[in-house]
């Protein structure tokens, strides 16, 4: 037993990480995957939410770690975003505690099939950074993380990916770098929200550590092969992400 659960339900909850993590590093969106296998699995929502940051914090570090070496961050962009991510998550969070959740989800209802429809529009994302001028290039990206950022705290489910999106159409980011850069925004909101979480004792620390591992795992081999193969291996993961996300937001609101 860990945390009062069977060892053959810790090591699925393991496996659906993996998954997740596997997923997150390439085109984000892990959260879609890992959160309803926490539920699945008997943990009621906070300490699902909370174990959830624990293992998925400490596994985008691997992927983060790995972009950063690959030198695939572009730290003038990265460190403003950082911050206003994190403010607007918590612009986000306060918005949340005053306004209907539903009246986000039918704007996504929205929103998500229009962004497939730029997808699958272009025939890949770009492999180059685009010529742009810097200040047009940070108003964008940095733009993108507040508005995002306030999403995160709102609601959450594909923030990595709608970052991803945003900095490759609007910031003209070649794919890796900014891969590099949502990991690092990631990371950071990450570690805030489990640092809350900790604090609030809302976390199983051995199931969150034992799922951990396998978190380090899928992140290291997805943002592997994310640098590897580049727009041939992300374009079709966000793509699966956001029809995930449409079909867990209609699902909600049915129910």
């Amino acid at each position: 037993m860990i945390d009062g659960h069977p060892i053959w339900v810790v090591l699925l909850i393991c496996l659906g990480v993996f998954a997740a993590s596997f997923v997150d590093a390439i085109g984000g969106g892990g959260g879609i995957i890992s959160v309803p296998v926490y539920l699945l699995a008997g943990l009621p929502t906070h300490l699902a939410l909370g174990t959830n940051k624990l293992s998925s914090g400490i596994g985008t570090a691997a992927s983060t770690l790995r972009y950063l070496r690959k030198g695939y961050v572009d730290w003038s962009l990265a460190l403003p975003s950082v911050l206003l991510a994190v403010a607007g998550a918590y612009l986000g969070t306060t918005l949340q505690l005053m306004a209907d959740e539903r009246i986000l989800k039918y704007l996504l209802l929205l929103v998500l099939p229009l962004a497939a429809g730029v997808l699958l529009r272009k025939k890949s994302l770009p492999e180059e950074r685009g010529a742009l001028p810097f200040p047009r290039r940070a108003l964008a990206v940095w733009g993108a993380s507040l508005v995002i950022g306030v999403y995160d705290g709102f609601y959450g489910p594909g923030t990595g990916t709608f970052l991803l999106l945003a900095f490759c159409t609007l910031g003209k980011l070649d794919v890796r770098t900014a891969s590099g850069n949502v990991k690092l925004v990631n990371f950071s909101s990450n570690m805030g929200a489990l640092f809350t979480s900790l604090m609030a004792g809302k976390v199983l620390l051995g199931v969150g550590l034992m799922a951990a591992c396998f978190s380090i795992a899928g992140h290291y081999l997805g943002a592997g092969l994310a640098i590897k193969n580049g727009s041939k291996i992300v374009r079709p993961v966000i793509l699966t992400v956001i029809c995930l996300l449409l079909i867990r937001v209609i699902v909600e609101l049915l129910a």
